[in-house]
């Protein structure tokens, strides 16, 4: 199998496994679900830290409201009654006006926490590291614990409105936000290597071979941007020896720099004063001098 590490810009991403044999339609079309399917668990896992801090999001029309406006105005959250926690809620206030505060007890906040902390994990990019590769099913299967989480916190469901909600329903609208940016269409998407793009309508061997033990770095990215940055010849660890040994160099010259550079230091040199040995026979090699003292 052809591991790829897959990579946007210089942050690692994922690895994933294929063939050389793979058109790289199909191929593009597995890299990009897996990547947005990433963002959409990150997403997820952020507003569930919300809900079980402040409870479920409030209609849109009382958002960032305050409570006097709010009475003012004669608003009424008719979801709180219905979407409300399993085993009773306890009022922690959202200082941005966006939840309605009525947040699960701490048994249930704790199931939310623990659940979202395991799905990062399965698509974390530490994965990257631990030489795992990260399926589409994996982020489905990372999906359907938080799914399942937010079924047993809010049994009754959570109000059509809640981003979460959307989020499952894959009716989310992330248009105005730095989210939107970050996801990449099918269509506007490409996949470098080797400074190279893998074109689409051809098979993957056709770019890097038919050797299916091969391990390649690859760039995601939307198209129009031109090339990424190529990844570097030597390597981190590499890298750092150079450096360390280019360092011990450095201050060897500095040693050599402080020495006589006339080319005549060796003359300072025991061996090399012709008046060394009859001093030595006569007692006189060793003689130390100290200025100021009397004799």
């Amino acid at each position: 199998m052809v591991k790829l590490h897959i990579k946007k810009g210089d942050d690692s991403q994922f690895l994933c496994e294929t063939t050389v044999g793979v058109q790289v339609d199909e191929l593009l079309s597995n890299v990009v679900a897996v990547y947005n399917g990433r963002l959409k668990v990150h997403r997820i896992c952020a507003e569930l830290e919300e809900l079980a801090d402040h409870g479920i999001t409030l209609p849109p029309n009382m958002q960032g409201l305050t409570d006097e406006q709010i009475e003012e105005l004669k608003l009424k959250d008719e979801w709180a009654e219905r979407c409300h926690p399993s085993g009773g809620h306890e009022f922690k206030k959202d200082e941005i006006g966006r939840r309605n505060g009525m947040a699960p007890n701490e048994k249930m906040a704790e199931v939310l926490r623990k659940t979202l902390k395991e799905a990062k994990d399965m698509i974390s990019k530490k994965n990257v590291d631990a030489d795992v590769c990260v399926t589409y099913a994996k982020v489905q299967e990372a999906l359907q614990i938080l799914r399942g989480a937010v079924m047993i916190v809010y049994p009754m469901g959570l109000p059509p409105h809640d981003p979460i909600k959307q989020e499952f329903e894959n009716v989310e609208d992330l248009s105005g936000t730095q989210a939107a940016l970050e996801v990449i269409e099918l269509d506007s998407a490409s996949l470098w290597w080797a400074g190279k793009e893998i074109a689409r309508g051809k098979k993957l061997g056709d770019f890097i071979g038919k050797n299916e033990k091969t391990k390649i770095v690859c760039k995601l990215q939307k198209r129009g941007q031109g090339a990424p940055a190529r990844e570097p010849v030597v390597g981190e660890k590499e890298q750092k020896e150079m450096m360390a040994y280019y360092y011990r160099k450095q201050e060897e010259l500095k040693k050599l720099e402080q020495q006589d550079t006339s080319g005549d230091s060796y003359m300072d040199s025991d061996w090399a004063d012709s008046q060394h040995l009859k001093r030595q026979f006569q007692g006189l090699s060793n003689i130390q001098f100290r200025p100021g003292k009397k004799f």
